[in-house]
């Protein structure tokens, strides 16, 4: 595995842990001032300007949500979903302007109030080298069921 690679991978882990901890203050930080976060909806090849996006977030949106989940403000989270993903398929590659695009798929398991939900998909991440780690700049995610019933997302994809 070359070292970039392995850094990357680390680094989506790490997002990934912090999301099933309900770390949400530690999960932003990993976000630059200037990103995207996007959930398509009902297909994956869609302008998000002109359709609805299960998420569709700038950093402002971001905090907000984080707000809400950390806050007592997400009702619907009480109490929280017990998470646990897998992230698996890491393809790397350094693109313009300095960036580099991670690929991945990923399979994350929720369970609360004894119902346990399957989200599967792939990931898009456009990271930014800052110092010794990275900050996300953009991520899309692509859920394999984004144009079927979804029930209640109220935790970090």
């Amino acid at each position: 595995m070359s070292a970039l690679r392995e850094k990357v991978a680390d680094f989506l882990f790490e997002e990934a842990a912090r999301a099933d901890a309900h770390d949400y203050a530690g999960w932003l930080e990993l976000w630059a001032e200037e990103c995207l976060y996007w959930i398509p909806c009902n297909d994956d090849d869609i302008d998000p300007e002109t359709h609805i996006s299960i998420v569709y977030e700038t950093r402002v949106g971001l905090q907000d949500r984080v707000r809400r989940l950390g806050g007592g403000y997400a009702h619907s989270q009480l109490p929280p979903h017990r998470l646990s993903r897998v992230i698996g398929n890491i393809r790397v590659s350094e693109i313009e302007e300095g960036l580099v695009e991670a690929r991945s798929t990923f399979n994350l398991t929720a369970f609360r109030r004894d119902r346990f939900e399957i989200f599967a998909g792939r990931m898009v991440h456009r990271l930014r080298p800052e110092g010794d780690d990275f900050r996300i700049v953009r991520k899309i995610v692509y859920l394999v069921n984004n144009d079927g019933y979804m029930s209640n997302m109220t935790f970090l994809m």
